[in-house]
């Protein structure tokens, strides 16, 4: 199968491209190796997917010539779109960017998916999405009308715009509502990214919200098998949905929307406490208030996808963390 994978140099772009890649697909890989954080993590990332089965395009979303020429020249039948501008914090920053990657962008990939007669378009949301919403857990049935960020607001642009595409052309679209993926070759502007480097480099750590912070750790090696185990399984309509009552998570077009979360929130401070377990060194702290955007608890409810691909994201934080900081240590020549 030709699968198209936007941000295929990303840290979740990279492992699904290199999981496919395993699987005997051809993989078209599309990313503009930006210098948001370090682009040499990125083309190392890149080195391990290079084989006969993997061709780069190198470009921003938002070049539709460009796109529109990769969809013509290589006719996917599968788009993974997972190319964004991430981060809830840079967001308050430089907002042009968001508008830019995350809407200007991703109309262009729902345009190419149109006239080139993509059979699934699988696209990357996120657990940002549930802003206000003080529900636990959070499920795909819930209002997510109160967004705390341009980040979330933009993901929750790409929903409606996919819906819209599914109803308009008929694209079967799934969207994937991701919860603080973690795990090796990780963003460095990512939590257990600069925890791991500050404690090693016997730096204070910033602790938000004085550490009163649930996160639903997800394992990228669980995200990928989702998402591996849903290219397989375009959206459908749902019959029993109901205009009257409607369900925000599917549709009576080919749309559905996927919490992906490992359904166990984890306090921040015992997060913390793996880190310093697998390395062995106890964290200088720096306790701070709650920031801008961010959300105090997040809670994936995750029945639809586990009865739908019978899975469900499973490794353990002590797990999960281990493996990141393995990762770590080698790649960066530690000596602890």
């Amino acid at each position: 199968m030709k699968i198209l994978v936007t941000g295929s140099a990303g840290f979740i772009g990279f492992h699904v491209s290199k999981r496919l890649l395993n699987e005997g697909h051809h993989i078209i890989g599309v990313d503009n190796l930006n210098d948001y954080y370090d682009p040499q993590l990125k083309e190392d990332r890149l080195k391990q997917l290079t084989c006969e089965n993997f061709t780069l395009v190198r470009t921003n979303l938002e070049d539709l010539k460009t796109i529109n020429k990769t969809f013509e020249r290589f006719n996917p039948e599968v788009v993974i779109n997972l190319a964004a501008q991430a981060g809830v914090r840079y967001s308050l920053e430089n907002p042009h960017a968001y508008i830019n990657s995350n809407v200007v962008g991703f109309t262009n990939i729902l345009e190419a998916c149109r006239h080139y007669k993509v059979e699934h378009l699988i696209f990357a949301s996120s657990s940002s999405v549930y802003g206000a919403n003080t529900s636990k857990p959070f499920s795909t049935s819930d209002n997510i009308d109160h967004p705390l960020s341009l980040y979330a607001a933009t993901k929750k642009s790409n929903e409606l715009m996919a819906h819209t595409y599914s109803h308009l052309y008929g694209i079967p679209t799934t969207g994937l509502r991701f919860f603080t993926v973690y795990g090796p070759w990780g963003r460095p502007d990512m939590a257990l990214f600069l925890f791991t480097k500050a404690i090693i480099n016997d730096e204070s750590i910033d602790v938000f919200n004085h550490g009163n912070m649930m996160r639903d750790f997800t394992y990228v090696g669980d995200i990928v098998e989702s998402i591996t185990r849903l290219t397989k399984k375009p959206a459908q309509p749902n019959p029993n949905w109901s205009g009257n009552d409607p369900d925000p998570g599917s549709s009576y077009a080919p749309y559905k929307v996927y919490n992906i979360g490992n359904n166990s929130p984890v306090r921040l401070m015992d997060f913390i406490e793996a880190i310093e377990k697998k390395l062995d060194k106890k964290a200088k702290k720096n306790f701070l208030p709650l920031q801008a955007g961010d959300v105090p608890e997040t809670y994936a409810n995750v029945e639809d996808l586990f009865r739908d691909i019978d899975f469900v994201p499973k490794t353990s934080i002590q797990d999960g963390v281990n493996k990141f900081i393995d990762w770590y240590i080698k790649y960066y020549e530690v000596k602890l």
